[in-house]
């Protein structure tokens, strides 16, 4: 368990990683592996349209896979705290192993939306689970650099696993088997290797059971929700993933409709991904010894702003140079973002804590496209000023909203309302 007093001696990269349990090696090792075998995802409309369904029947199915996924994050909490981080982990892979291959062989249309319903939300349940037990294993020093390595894992994993499926792809002559065959695979070794390798559920403490002056707590989600300040991290984390997510989904639209060359389109979107990859861990060493509070609201104010950029004229160096601006802002903050619901309310509640926090960032992330599109339909290239501005509503939201980790008075009827404090990243 991870207290106001734990401390390491160094918050490196290397530090971090070669003094980590090996349940925490596991479950980063994990989280690569099922990015990098992760290609139902990219590969499931193709899948489909081959197997002679409409576009309009996958584009269905592939929004099937988005909700499932959210439902799946939700529900992770609730399921890392009745199985346990482990029995959660290897549960959800081995049930995706399973759904994954059985899309090869299921007859029907109504047959594979339940099944790509099913295997989406499997494939998510985990993700609260492992969230948790990473911060429960790691000192609080090593907290923001753990969580920079958990998303290092997960973008080089997203980066890779095009690339990888579509050579699996070809290699088996234009055929899905050996794709959706290797996802299984992929997916069976990690629950196989958490079933071997993270350890069993402790028996809680009583900070953890939740005792004030000898009576119960109020536990769950009930009492994550009495936290106003964290209701208001959640609604400034919506926004952000809100308006991230639309340079997947309205730049594109714009830059087509504006007739620049789609090139810089995706020379902007790899130049953001390779330095996500090959800077964020080092800029982290800095940006975790800064005040939380400060680190998240430049990043979101960076994203905002860079958002906003994309109102000037569209050309090659406004795509890119407000992509720039807006991936400083991810790779300075995106860490502290993901580990702050782990230091935001008591021990007890850390997994409820996390998995709403990942479940709002997915919904986020899944309607956002929506609304950037029915927004870009009536404003047009006027849609970007609407986003900044959300943009740097949220960082303002994430000001007024971080706080020291101390026990929030959502806690419980007797708990004591946190100072109103800086919460800091540990220092190295």
């Amino acid at each position: 368990m991870v207290t106001d007093t734990e401390t390491t001696p160094s918050t490196g990269i290397w530090a971090t990683f070669r003094d980590s349990p090996l349940a925490v090696k596991t479950i980063l090792a994990g989280v690569l592996a099922s990015r990098l075998g992760g290609f139902l995802n990219i590969f499931l409309v193709l899948y489909l349209t081959d197997r002679g369904y409409s576009a309009e029947q996958a584009a269905f199915a592939l929004g099937v896979y988005g909700a499932g996924g959210v439902a799946g994050v939700f529900l992770g909490g609730t399921l890392a705290e009745r199985l346990g981080a482990r029995n959660a982990t290897a549960l959800s892979m081995a049930v995706t192993a399973v759904l994954t291959a059985s899309l090869l062989y299921l007859p029907g249309y109504g047959l594979l939306l339940g099944a790509v319903a099913l295997v989406s939300m499997a494939a998510q349940l985990y993700r609260p689970a492992s969230a948790t037990l990473l911060s429960d294993l790691t000192p609080r020093d090593g907290q923001v650099m753990v969580f920079a390595m958990y998303r290092f894992c997960l973008n080089l994993g997203t980066t890779v696993a095009p690339l990888l499926g579509f050579a699996l792809y070809h290699l088996d002559d234009g055929s899905y088997a050996l794709l959706f065959w290797g996802e299984g695979i992929v997916a069976l070794g990690y629950a196989l290797l958490a079933r071997a390798t993270i350890p069993a559920r402790p028996r809680p403490t009583a900070a953890e059971s939740g005792t004030a002056a000898g009576k119960p707590s109020a536990g769950g989600y009930l009492a994550m929700l009495r936290d106003r300040r964290y209701l208001l991290f959640l609604l400034a984390a919506l926004l952000n993933a809100m308006v991230y997510v639309q340079y997947l989904s309205t730049l594109p639209l714009d830059v087509s409709a504006s007739g620049v060359p789609i090139l810089w389109y995706t020379v902007a979107v790899s130049v953001n991904g390779f330095i996500v990859i090959a800077f964020e861990l080092g800029v982290t060493k800095l940006s975790q010894k800064w005040p939380m509070k400060i680190t998240i609201a430049l990043a979101w104010i960076l994203i905002g702003l860079g958002v906003a950029l994309y109102s000037l004229p569209l050309g090659a160096a406004v795509i890119i140079g407000a992509t720039l601006v807006w991936t400083l802002g991810e790779i300075v903050g995106g860490p502290s973002v993901f580990a702050y619901p782990a230091l935001a309310g008591p021990a007890r509640l850390r997994g409820r804590y996390i998995s709403t926090f990942q479940f709002v960032y997915a919904l986020g992330m899944a309607v956002g496209p929506v609304i950037g599109g029915v927004l870009f339909a009536r404003l047009g290239h006027g849609v970007w000023l609407v986003f900044g501005a959300l943009g740097l509503l949220a960082a303002a939201l994430g000001v007024a909203a971080v706080r020291t980790p101390a026990e929030p008075a959502a806690a419980g009827p007797d708990a004591v309302e946190p100072e109103d404090t800086e919460v800091s990243s540990p220092r190295a």
